[in-house]
């Protein structure tokens, strides 16, 4: 993480390193000559909501094609070509492939031009689930099923990391907790709107399960289309000042620009990322965190109708309750974390995980027999209370990291929350209910709690330290006579 320097923040110098030879047409692109002031004033704003809308449009695009054999999957099941235990190979092929990718992505989007990053990832899984559609002889094969859906899962981790680029370079320091929040409930739209995508697949051709991709597939077409028509790299790219300048808000983290002109790109990521103790520690709070948020999410629907009774159709209703609260969660964390702590995302997550580990503790010693609303009162909060920290962790690497790694430092945290944060949700939270029964599995989702809990107090001092430099950075360039 580049050391905190008292100097305002010198122009963009170009990305350290290029996505590759073969590649260049893809690289970030080169700063325009600075627009007139009048024509910035009113350029600007425009744009700052253009690309908004773009990002969360693209964004919501991804979770159109994600992962939809969880839809179908018992018309698989009743066809008898695959079973529940190539549905799960299935499914964990794309988990591990999206986890690995969403670092390994972020490592060439932060060099390269979001708006081509983006809609050429949305394109390439849409194309993955047209093939799944398409091609009969890939699902007639769960190794050749799998293969094709670990494709799509390593595409789809090309779209949070341009989302991130964006949000660093458009939006600065004292709004990127709201403005992210707003942003992050693109996955709950994309989410509501594959259902309506299948809905719609499989009333028109009679219940074909292929329709519940290829009917998605072709949306998610369209919006890459519209994607790359409304997203821009960076201001700079379009002949404006840094958004930093443009709002007097320095960032957290300043860039180095000797660093990005002398060191070799990977240097710079060993240095700032794989060896930083701040992102190490957000890396593995996002470990807890998913697995608080699948342990729970996924298991709903098993743990209703095994300890308390209740039918696969309530079960079904608290899973999508759970997600509808993740809504109000985000957007109300990401409030709280610029209105209420002044952009302190450590002491928002440690409020929030304090919130889920009330809910949790109350679900969880909830007697048989508790009133049916009550419980999905108690699931409704722990949506809502564990959303926020799945956003701030990835905002916080955004936040604490220098602009040209911060993709890279976000996708650090998404690969341990992705590959070990929600397997140990899935098998972990199995085998432990198999062997030693639900209070054992609650028993150590609430030391979850207390674990992400503690790795946030490990950061707060660094982010107390870089708020303290922001303020008074922010002080300097408020007294300083404008010319």
């Amino acid at each position: 993480m580049s050391s905190p320097s008292s100097t305002p923040p010198a122009p963009e110098a170009a990305p350290a390193g290029r996505p590759g030879r073969g590649l260049r047409w893809l690289a970030a692109p080169a700063a325009a000559p600075r627009l007139p002031e009048t024509e910035i004033g009113r350029r600007y704003p425009r744009l700052r909501l253009q690309v908004f809308i773009g990002i969360f449009l693209g964004y919501a695009g991804f979770y159109l094609i994600r992962n939809n054999i969880s839809l179908i999957a018992p018309l698989l099941l009743d066809e008898g070509t695959i079973t529940t235990v190539g549905i799960g190979i299935i499914g964990n092929a794309v988990l591990l492939a999206y986890g690995f990718s969403k670092f390994f992505s972020a490592t060439i989007s932060d060099r390269s031009n979001a708006r081509y990053f983006l809609p050429i990832g949305l394109a390439l899984s849409a194309v993955a689930n047209l093939v799944v559609a398409l091609v009969p002889a890939v699902s007639a094969s769960v190794a050749l099923f799998a293969t094709v859906m670990f494709l799509n899962g390593w595409v789809q981790g090309m779209g949070w990391p341009p989302c991130g680029r964006v949000l660093v370079h458009w939006f600065s320091t004292n709004e990127r907790g709201w403005k992210t929040a707003i942003w992050n409930t693109a996955h709950n739209v994309g989410g509501m709107g594959v259902g309506a995508l299948a809905a719609l697949g499989l009333a028109i051709t009679g219940d074909s399960w292929q329709s519940a991709f290829w009917v998605p597939a072709l949306g998610a077409l369209v919006v890459a289309v519209i994607a790359f028509v409304l997203v821009r790299d960076r201001p700079e790219a379009v002949g404006l000042p840094p958004i930093e300048e443009y709002r007097n808000d320095p960032p957290k983290v300043e860039t180095d620009l000797g660093e990005l002109q002398e060191s070799s790109y990977w240097r710079i990521i060993v240095k700032h990322v794989l060896l930083n103790p701040t992102m190490v520690f957000l890396a593995l709070a996002n470990v807890f965190i998913y697995s608080l948020r699948y342990g729970v999410l996924s298991w709903a629907p098993t743990y209703l109708a095994d300890h308390h009774g209740m039918s696969l159709a309530q079960g079904i209703a608290g899973f999508s309750l759970f997600e509808l609260a993740g809504i109000f969660g985000t957007l109300a964390c990401g409030w709280v974390s610029d209105r209420v702590f002044h952009g302190n995302r450590s002491w928002t997550g440690i409020t929030f995980m304090v919130g889920v580990g009330v809910f949790l503790v109350a679900y969880w010693l909830a007697p048989v027999g508790t009133p049916y609303w009550l419980l999905m009162v108690f699931l409704f909060f722990i949506g809502a209370f564990i959303y926020g920290p799945v956003m701030l962790i990835g905002l916080q690497a955004l936040d604490m990291s220098a602009r040209h790694v911060a993709g890279t430092a976000a996708g650090f945290t998404g690969l341990f929350g992705y590959v070990f944060g929600a397997t140990l949700a899935s098998t972990g939270v199995g085998w432990v209910v198999h062997e030693f029964g639900w209070g054992a599995t609650y028993g150590l989702l609430t030391i979850s709690v207390v674990l992400t809990i503690v790795l946030l107090l490990c950061v707060l001092p660094r982010e107390k330290r870089l708020m303290a430099h922001h303020r008074s950075l922010s002080a300097e360039r408020s007294e300083e006579p404008r010319v």
